[in-house]
């Protein structure tokens, strides 16, 4: 009996649970170079920062291989969200290109940014009423295909429960990354950055 429950509690802390928990940092990122992308900004190049002396290296490695004795390793991957399919490729393609004709609707403060993440027409009334019909055209046709987008990397995930939460995350990214100027919604109200 002894034997049995010795065995019983190697096994119990032996078990790993493996949950898949929604990557909040890689969402984030990926929102970050999808919106960049969208809105043609080219991410800044960063100079490579001096590196160690090779004798503190050696000393790293040194202590790293001792650790590694003593307790082994676990490797973790890193989170990431596959955000390459041909359904985001095209959805992205297709924002690239409205991008041109929202950036004056964004600059006159026709439209904004919702805290949904979505767009909205500000004020129906400053908008021309020649031009009202095509912004909101805009508008309709972005929402969509931001909506499209979300289930579609959720989708590439193989987690397509992950919608909202991909939705909530680009949400503040959008904000994040609108350009001064523009309109964005916070706490109901309208604020510009």
């Amino acid at each position: 009996m002894r034997k049995i429950s010795v065995l019983s509690a190697l096994l119990l802390t032996a078990c790993v649970t493996i949950n898949i928990y929604f990557p909040a940092a890689a969402a984030e990122k990926a929102a970050d170079e999808i919106i960049k992308d969208i809105q043609g900004i080219t991410p800044q190049k960063t100079e490579p920062k001096a590196s160690l002396p090779d004798w503190q290296v050696s000393i790293y490695q040194l202590i790293d291989a001792a650790i590694n004795v003593v307790v082994s390793p676990v490797q973790a991957a890193e989170a990431d969200l596959n955000i390459d399919s041909a359904e985001i490729r095209q959805l992205r393609a297709t924002m690239e290109s409205r991008f041109a004709s929202l950036q004056p609707l964004y600059a006159a403060g026709f439209i904004g940014i919702q805290a949904d993440g979505l767009l909205a027409v500000r004020d129906a009334a400053s908008v021309p009423l020649k031009d009202r019909n095509q912004v909101n055209k805009l508008v309709a046709a972005e929402n969509a295909d931001r909506q499209g987008l979300y289930q579609a990397i959720a989708n590439a995930n193989g987690h397509p429960d992950w919608a909202a939460q991909i939705k909530s995350t680009f949400a503040a990214r959008w904000v994040s990354n609108a350009q001064p100027g523009w309109w964005y919604q916070s706490s109901g109200s309208w604020k510009q950055k």
